[in-house]
């Protein structure tokens, strides 16, 4: 429970009466439970000198006590009100909480104004939401040992996804192909939807698969990951299915030498914005500029997007643990899109991905 020593301590350090976690990624990080709870209430109430304790949906009680939790769980029935009974456990500890730490990020602007009907006097002014992503910043070895194991999940895809293009295909079947492969050897989630584009449509940095055929003489992006034991990976791949273009060969070999000289340039001291610089600079001298509309990366861990953004403006200097992704992005809209993606860890001389597929372009054949 060193993690959640952490927040109490920061608690402790804010004079709070009560944090109030609700985010279900972030109390799994905290207590080792997850649950995604839908329309129910799930929380994690932690006090700077009273035990922690988690309230829940009725039907996940005896889960969270499986998971060797050490404190109170208290469930509620689908009739019951909630806050009400959330409320009556805080002041059993605390009488009058006032001062409160919440996540603004997360929390439901309607679950706060129950908050506020059980505690008119208190405040809840302290946004926890940056404490906790600065605590999860920093990974440890067993958290990377498990982001590893995600990469090779995620090189596993990779390799079905290739060889299933084909024209007889829709990109919605080529996804569909990936995710059965990879239930079959056990994976049960992928860490975001599985994305393959083809041709004209790589061109979306955000687009979904069509249920179109596969383009024949076009780029297909892949772009996947899998939640391995709580942990994500993210990758990006494109690949040639048939005789590319020019065009489209030369976008590719622009992207590629960007990714890779983000790659060698990501190492401790340097900043997030001039790590996105690097990658930028080569887009741009080659005239692609205007056509690389997204930051360099992202943090990953328990979620595929995290804190930090590798971006221009933020001037964070990157240290050893910390976990992102090196992502460039070339995208002319009517014509193609290449999008080359690793995640990699920061070592105390360099980095190292999670990812090994080959970045040479792959040729699959008609």
């Amino acid at each position: 429970m060193e993690n959640l020593d952490k927040l109490r301590q920061w608690a402790q350090d804010q004079q709070l009466d009560v944090v109030y976690i609700s985010d279900p990624v972030n109390i799994n990080y905290y207590t080792g439970f997850y649950s995604e709870p839908h329309e129910r209430t799930l929380g994690l109430f932690v006090f700077a000198d009273q035990e922690p304790f988690i309230f829940a949906p009725a039907l996940e009680v005896e889960v969270v006590k499986a998971t060797g939790w050490p404190y109170d769980v208290y469930g509620y029935l689908d009739h019951e009100d909630a806050y009400a009974m959330i409320a009556d456990q805080i002041k059993r500890r605390v009488a009058n909480p006032i001062k409160w730490g919440i996540e603004k990020a997360q929390l439901q602007f309607k679950r706060y104004e129950a908050l506020i009907a059980h505690f008119p006097n208190a405040e809840f002014d302290i946004d926890v939401t940056d404490f906790v992503a600065h605590q999860k910043l920093f990974k440890t070895d067993a958290e990377i040992q498990l982001m590893i194991a995600a990469g090779k999940e995620a090189d596993n895809a990779f390799k079905v996804g290739f060889d299933a293009v084909s024209s007889a295909r829709t990109e919605q079947q080529v996804v569909a192909e990936i995710e059965y492969a990879m239930m079959k050897q056990g994976v049960m989630h992928m860490s975001f939807d599985t994305i393959v584009q083809s041709g004209a449509n790589a061109a979306n940095p955000h687009g979904a698969p069509l249920p179109e055929k596969i383009k024949p003489n076009a780029l297909v992006l892949f772009d996947l990951g899998t939640n391995h034991k709580g942990y994500m990976s993210d990758a990006s791949r494109t690949v040639a299915y048939g005789k590319i273009d020019d065009k489209s060969r030369d976008i590719y070999k622009v992207c590629l030498e960007a990714q890779l000289a983000a790659m060698d340039a990501a190492k401790p001291g340097i900043t997030a914005a001039e790590l996105d610089q690097v990658a930028r600079d080569i887009i741009t001298k080659a005239g692609y500029g205007d056509y690389f509309i997204h930051r360099l990366g992202h943090g990953i861990g328990m979620s595929d997007h995290e804190f930090p953004s590798i971006m221009a403006g933020n001037d964070l200097e990157l240290k050893p643990g910390m976990c992102f992704s090196i992502e460039p992005g070339i995208y002319i809209p009517k014509v193609a899109g290449v999008r080359i993606e690793d995640c990699i860890h920061l070592t105390e001389t360099g980095n190292e991905p999670f990812t090994h597929t080959t970045k040479e372009l792959i040729e699959v054949p008609l």
